[in-house]
């Protein structure tokens, strides 16, 4: 038997899948966009090269922080453990600290950076964790008491955070839609119902539809959707009133953050709830009781409803179906506060089309990263034409590729070297096309 007042308040996270049948031939674009009343960053700066592997394994280490002590700058590793950071020049004497869960934190001082790319072990945290101290919390008491100290544990001033989104689509093995962009975020206070917004600063974005064979695959809610996906200042996801009526919470085994312990909460829909839900793990710092990261996926057993939620639009002669729903959030520190630092979301899609021997097969992702922020002491705010909104298809609103300095002073996320490639596939067609 469902709970539908459960469902009635229950808000999913989707990244709306627009399908339109192409109706004549598109070839690759590109071109640019910025924001007319603000300049270009003329900050100089210098950048810092690394990649962070695993000491034991030599295996990279994905999502790690980097972050500039002393100031909010940072980014985080790409998924093959590579960053670059880019440091104004009035802190050449500063020091990086490099974070990531489960292994001890490392410091490195920027004079260590030669010309070559620095390679950052970092270690495992082997601290022996109490099992009895695990078990006597109660994993519902446990969950509530998160939520109750929201409070004192997450930033409550208003913030504007610079961030770094970037957006992929795959056919199979090959990008067929790439799209980048700096943003501003005004944060609203973590105790705030208040939705924070969006300002579109630079972006670029090209699109191969010519690899689409006869549909073009758009994501409508960019990077409102990344943002969305902070769970704490927006528990509507997972933390309902009855939470405890549609999920089963137990404990995993525990981890660390440079010898603090974590719990780990797993938590995945009851049997009895029908309608897809969501299943995964929370990471809870265990002295503070602050959420660190949150890992969790859509239940994908019913592919009709999950189809219902996601695909917005598509043409009748085409099934749809959604093979993976992914997402991840990742928490930063900062004088006992924690605040939004890194946001995922991955999405497979199949296409069936009728009479069609084969299918369509595409991996769909979206990641930002917060770079940087400042308490907002006098509220601004942005007035109502200016917000990106909520229903914006990055892809349709910005492109270019062909400035090599095209970010600036600002940092982004490396791009894998199958993202490196794509791009330098771009670069090629501009020039032909030039």
């Amino acid at each position: 038997m469902k709970t539908i007042l459960f469902y009635k308040k229950h808000t999913f996270l989707t990244l709306f899948i627009l399908i339109n049948i192409l109706t004549y031939t598109e070839t690759i674009s590109a071109f640019t966009y910025i924001q007319d009343d603000i300049a270009e960053s003329s900050i100089n700066h210098t950048e810092y090269n690394g990649i962070v592997i695993d000491k034991a394994s030599l295996k990279p280490l994905k999502s790690a922080s980097i972050s500039l002590i002393g100031t909010n700058v940072s980014t985080v590793t790409n998924d093959e453990g590579e960053f670059l950071l880019k440091v104004p020049q009035s802190v050449d004497n500063g020091e990086i600290r490099i974070s990531h869960l489960g292994y001890k934190d490392a410091s490195v001082k920027l004079s260590e950076f030669k010309d070559e790319k620095l390679t950052i072990t970092l270690s495992l945290s082997v601290t022996e964790l109490s099992e009895v101290m695990i078990d006597r919390k109660d994993p519902y008491e446990l969950i509530k008491a998160v939520m109750k100290k929201k409070g004192d544990n997450y930033i409550n001033d208003n913030t504007i955070m610079t961030a770094f989104y970037r957006e992929t689509i795959k056919k199979r093995r090959s990008y067929v839609s790439l799209s980048e962009a700096v943003i501003d975020v005004y944060k609203n206070p973590y105790i705030s119902v208040k939705n924070d917004i969006v300002k579109l600063f630079k972006a670029r974005k090209s699109a191969d539809y010519k690899k689409l064979d006869t549909i073009t695959l758009k994501l409508q809610g960019g990077p409102t959707s990344t943002l969305y996906i902070d769970v704490m200042k927006n528990p509507e996801i997972l933390f309902t009133e009855n939470m405890t009526e549609v999920y089963e919470f137990s404990f995993d085994q525990a981890t660390t953050i440079n010898d603090r312990y974590i719990y780990v909460l797993k938590f995945k829909q009851r049997p009895s709830i029908i309608d897809p839900l969501y299943y995964g793990k929370l990471y809870i710092d265990s002295k503070t009781l602050a959420m660190t990261k949150a890992i969790f996926s859509l239940n994908m057993e019913n592919k009709e409803e999950v189809s219902k939620m996601f695909v917005r639009k598509k043409p009748q002669k085409a099934k749809v179906h959604l093979t993976e729903a992914s997402y991840n959030i990742d928490y930063r520190e900062k004088n006992g506060k924690w605040y939004y630092g890194y946001g995922r979301i991955d999405l497979g899609v199949k296409i069936n089309w009728k009479k069609k021997l084969f299918n369509s097969l595409y991996k769909l992702n979206v990641e930002m990263a917060i770079t940087d922020w400042k308490k907002n002491n006098t509220n601004e705010t942005l007035r109502p034409k200016d917000r990106l909104k909520s229903s914006i298809v990055l892809s349709d609103e910005a492109s270019g590729f062909s400035d090599p300095e095209f970010w600036g002073a600002y940092n982004v996320i490396e791009p894998e070297k199958s993202i490196e490639s794509a791009i330098k596939k771009i670069k090629k067609q501009l020039r032909k096309l030039n």
